[in-house]
């Protein structure tokens, strides 16, 4: 009797551990992106990443922050695939060794949005850097991201084109926000200010006021978007075939789809490029 006792604890307690080992497999089957504001800000995950789910069974936690400080996260392994918007940082990062490859993934351009009034007069310009000189000229307020992020390089690149060193105006009519694209774009309607955004996160932007697109059109206002598997060799406990999965999906005729599919007021936000080339 207390032996058939003892083979029956012994069993409930094996049962019990495989029990504990099959959910503990489950509950790791995902994998950390470290990606930008504007890919979740305009809602393109939330789009997407059902599909990838449902085919793949494999969870993406999404880290959102500028393309800066999602690069640095990556750098230090606290993530397993990279997804950000600024070719040249995202190849050093792979040239560094951080990174195993890198591939286009989709585009759509920045646009500098302001105030219906106007007061730099550069409404209807697809001439960017001729449009920001006015800005300064006017001393009208500009928020910028001033975040490392993405979109701030791209603009820095801009004003730098321009010939205007904007950050020596840092806290007169150039204001620095620190924070992502929404916080910024929130700051710039209530203070009446131009600020530059990529044009996803403006069309999903609900808190427009009476702002609207100055400047667009400008080829220089191109806005690439870039995918990298961490390298695990840097990284070991970094999850390298559940992010390969992902990074193939993204890439492939299904995940192009998926990102081609997403509009907003009938507006589509990004456009796929994967195999338009890669780097």
């Amino acid at each position: 009797m207390i032996r058939h006792l003892l083979r029956l604890a012994i069993a409930t307690l094996v049962a019990g551990a495989a029990a504990v080992s099959v959910a503990y497999a489950d509950d790791e089957k995902f994998i950390i992106v470290q990606s930008t504001t504007s890919t979740q800000n305009s809602g393109l995950f939330d789009h997407i990443l059902p599909t990838f789910r449902n085919k793949t069974g494999i969870e993406v936690r999404v880290v959102a922050v500028g393309t800066g400080q999602a690069i640095r996260n990556a750098v230090n392994g606290d993530g397993d695939v990279l997804l950000v918007h600024s070719k040249p940082s995202e190849e050093k990062f792979v040239a560094d060794g951080f990174g195993v490859s890198r591939a286009d993934v989709m585009y759509n351009d920045f646009v500098i949005v302001g105030p219906a009034s106007d007061p730099a007069g550069i409404k209807g310009s697809r001439n960017v850097v001729a449009a920001l000189p006015k800005i300064a000229e006017a001393e009208a307020p500009f928020a910028s991201r001033g975040d490392d992020s993405g979109t701030h390089k791209a603009e820095l690149r801009l004003w730098k084109a321009a010939e205007i060193d904007a950050a020596a105006s840092s806290g007169t009519w150039y204001r620095e926000t620190g924070s992502g694209m929404g916080s910024t774009l929130n700051t710039a309607i209530g203070m009446d200010a131009y600020s530059m955004t990529d044009r996803a996160t403006w069309i999903a932007f609900g808190n427009k006021g009476t702002h609207e697109i100055m400047v667009e059109g400008d080829p220089r206002m191109f806005n690439q978007y870039g995918v990298i598997l961490v390298n695990p060799e840097v990284h070991p406990h970094v999850k390298a075939e559940m992010g390969q999965v992902f990074v193939d999906w993204l890439l492939s005729k299904e995940g192009q789809a998926a990102i081609a599919d997403y509009t907003v007021d009938g507006q589509q936000l990004f456009f796929p490029n994967a195999n338009d080339g890669s780097s």
